[in-house]
């Protein structure tokens, strides 16, 4: 399997193996929910795992082992199992590591469905979960007991940003025999790498940046034990049924061979449309990693190698004035998605993330003002001046 020095050569060629027998640049898309066997023997070698060959789609396919290789590769794990979707691939996960009667801690700050399931679904099947600040290690130890067999979060988090010390959880984690989960939607194995600061699984919506394009929905989770892989995969990700279409890892694969140039063109328009809402007088309050006067910068600066392009504010008017800035928007689109190459604003607390209660809101500090944006790889010039107009119609 082929492997390189650099981050944009391996997401382009990484994993590679022998050329196929039609010489085509790009791989055939097995689009075949099944695989023959020249005979019995063939079958059961297979069915063993003694030879590396497929047998339903359900499990295995080339399309699905290719774009696996090569996120393994971009995170520097050994393995990955690709999902149907990113909640696939988080739901999977976790589960994987807890029976009834355990207990999993996460940050307090989660995409939407993230949030649902961990806070009312698990419980509900037995699994104990806390929501807590993933931020403040002391009160994360103080929570820590024998039940607890996992700990999740996002950095950066959705939608506020904010930043998780991913090497200083993770010790803490080890001490205890925890298992470290870390989604890195945000900022892709491009800018972030959890697995070398000591997470055990890394997941990803690829529906997002991975992809790139908005037109396709997946997930993927890698880690640096072969054995853990075979077990998500096998027992998990093909019992539970959520196995991704060859076509759409055709769709990552070549949204991956541009993902270098996607990301830095992403963070280049957003330190330019960060820096100028911080300028602008309708703007109470600007999230964004890549602002020094971060309480978390010298985190970042440790285990991040960009600041991505998630921006999000709150404009001094109140709610109603917050709808019309976003209704006065013409070139962002209001979706609930991110990492497009379009531009892309959402109203969190109305979409994505609106199970959060206003008690809930008010204990995060967070408020329903809350915008989030996606800033998109048009010129910054078009960018900007969306939001300008936007503004000035307040």
């Amino acid at each position: 399997m082929s492997t390189f020095n650099n981050f944009s050569t391996n997401a382009i060629h990484g994993g590679e193996e022998e050329k196929n027998s039609k010489n085509a640049l790009n791989k055939p898309i097995y689009m075949t929910s099944t695989f023959i066997f020249d005979n019995l023997e063939h079958a059961e070698k297979t069915f063993k795992f003694e030879k590396d060959d497929y047998v339903y789609t359900r499990g295995n396919n080339p399309s699905l082992r290719s774009f696996e290789k090569k996120m393994a590769i971009l995170e520097n794990g050994v393995d990955s199992v690709a999902f149907a979707s990113g909640m696939a691939a988080i739901t999977s996960s976790l589960l994987s590591f807890v029976n009834p009667g355990d207990e999993i801690l996460a940050h307090k700050v989660l995409y939407g469905s993230s949030y649902n399931f961990i806070k009312n679904i698990l419980p509900a099947k037995g699994i104990a979960t806390k929501l807590i600040n993933f931020c403040n290690l002391d009160e994360l130890e103080n929570q820590i007991n024998d039940k607890v067999k996992v700990l999740y979060f996002e950095t950066p988090a959705n939608p506020n940003l904010d930043i998780i010390d991913i090497k200083r959880v993770s010790k803490l984690a080890k001490k205890y025999n925890i298992n470290v989960i870390v989604d890195n939607t945000f900022a892709t194995p491009y800018f972030q790498k959890p697995l070398d600061l000591g997470a055990d699984v890394v997941v990803h919506s690829a529906t997002k940046y991975i992809s790139g394009h908005g037109d396709t929905v997946a997930g993927v989770a890698i880690a640096k034990d072969k054995e853990y892989i075979h077990k998500l995969k096998f027992e998990y990700m093909a019992e539970y049924g959520g196995v991704l279409s060859p076509f759409n890892a055709w769709l990552l694969n070549r949204g991956l061979k541009t993902l270098a140039l996607r990301m830095n063109k992403h963070e280049e328009n957003a330190i330019e449309v960060a820096n100028f809402l911080k300028a602008s007088p309708k703007v109470e309050k600007v999230l964004y990693p890549g602002f020094k006067e971060n309480k978390n910068f010298s985190i970042i600066e440790k285990q991040m190698d960009g600041y991505g392009a998630m921006i999000s504010f709150e404009l001094i008017e109140g709610l109603e004035k917050t709808e019309k800035f976003v209704n006065s928007l013409n070139l962002f689109k209001l979706a609930v998605s991110l990492g497009d190459t379009e531009s892309l604003i959402e109203y969190p607390f109305a979409m994505t993330h609106r199970g959060y209660s206003s008690n809930e809101l008010k204990e995060l500090g967070l408020s329903k003002k809350l915008l989030r944006i996606s800033v998109g790889i048009e010129d910054k010039e078009d960018i900007i001046n969306d939001l300008k107009q936007a503004l000035s119609s307040l």
